[in-house]
């Protein structure tokens, strides 16, 4: 990804009488992607996302939304920004469609146009068949997906999700989270996800943010995170042979970048520069060893935020 980001902060503070909410952040989303944005309840993730839609003025540090100031030209900012909060309002004894109709004056889309937005919409999200239903009768799955709708109707280039699957049971979630990922790879959408449930967030992020007081305490992939996290930047890849003798072993500690191995009976845990994979299979096969399977260590999401905030309570 290249070119002007979707979001950008720069030294992003905000003090409410001596307290610090937000301290000197530091954030870059790029177009087209689903950023995960975690921290637990007081981190600053509410305040920060006010700020990025002009809702609150920073007390030092500036926001852009694709380039434009959200404190000089939130106007702007509003304009190409569709926000979901975690509590949703509709007019219950109105249907989806009228409550879409109503969104749509409010962004000063004229009811012709509109008509035929909604009905895209509605189909996009999955609420054709209860189009002329009152909101008052929708699950609450049914009125996130009527939120998502009512966020896409200005066709945004950025939507800001506040704990999107809250409340919901798994089918619903499931349903949300990809219909999220359908709009970023088919629109070319940019998601902000703001959320606790890291299960989700590792799903369909591309890279997180984790907020802590304040401050952006991590900020990456989450393979990148998990080798800074847990193992010094180095890489982990799991191997299993038939049978793990001693030239086997002797065999991979000499590949060129491998800093340790650890055996666990015919398992070995290899610990890497880099990826040598290759080369330890390569490695086996010469030792007159058989190789079963091979993989790279993968990082939970979880762990590596209770690692970094285990660090913030030390």
């Amino acid at each position: 990804m290249g070119g002007q980001p979707v979001i950008e902060a720069e030294g992003l503070t905000k003090v409410y009488d001596g307290f610090t909410a937000v301290d000197h952040l530091n954030l870059r989303v790029e177009r087209g992607e689903i950023f995960g944005f975690l921290g637990p309840n007081g981190a600053g993730k509410t305040t920060t996302i006010l700020m990025l839609l002009g809702l609150t003025e920073p007390t030092s540090g500036v926001a852009r939304i694709c380039g434009y100031d959200a404190t000089r030209e939130p106007l702007k900012v509003k304009r190409i920004t569709g926000y979901l909060p975690e509590n949703l309002g509709f007019y219950e004894e109105l249907t989806a469609t009228e409550n879409l109709r109503y969104i749509a004056r409010l962004n000063g889309i004229p009811d012709e146009p509109a008509r035929g937005k909604i009905q895209e919409l509605l189909s996009v999200v999955g609420l054709s068949e209860v189009a002329d239903h009152k909101v008052e009768t929708f699950s609450r799955g049914m009125k996130q997906r009527l939120g998502i709708a009512g966020v896409l109707i200005k066709e945004p280039e950025l939507i800001i999700l506040d704990e999107p699957t809250a409340g919901l049971d798994p089918e619903g979630a499931n349903a949300i989270l990809d219909l999220i990922v359908n709009l970023s790879t088919e629109q070319q959408m940019s998601v902000l996800l703001s959320s606790h449930l890291l299960h989700q967030v590792q799903r369909i992020c591309q890279r997180v943010g984790i907020l802590s007081r304040g401050r952006l305490v991590a900020e990456g992939a989450v393979e990148q995170l998990g080798r800074e996290a847990l193992s010094a930047g180095k890489l982990k890849v799991e191997v299993e042979v038939a049978e793990a003798t001693c030239a086997l072993i002797q065999a991979v500690e000499q590949i060129e970048g491998v800093s340790q191995v650890e055996r666990d009976d015919n398992t070995l845990v290899i610990t890497c520069e880099r990826d040598v994979r290759q080369q330890i299979s390569t490695a086996i096969v010469r030792s007159g060893g058989s190789l079963v399977q091979m993989k790279l260590y993968g990082y939970g999401l979880e762990e590596i935020y209770l690692r970094y905030f285990q660090e913030e309570a030390g």
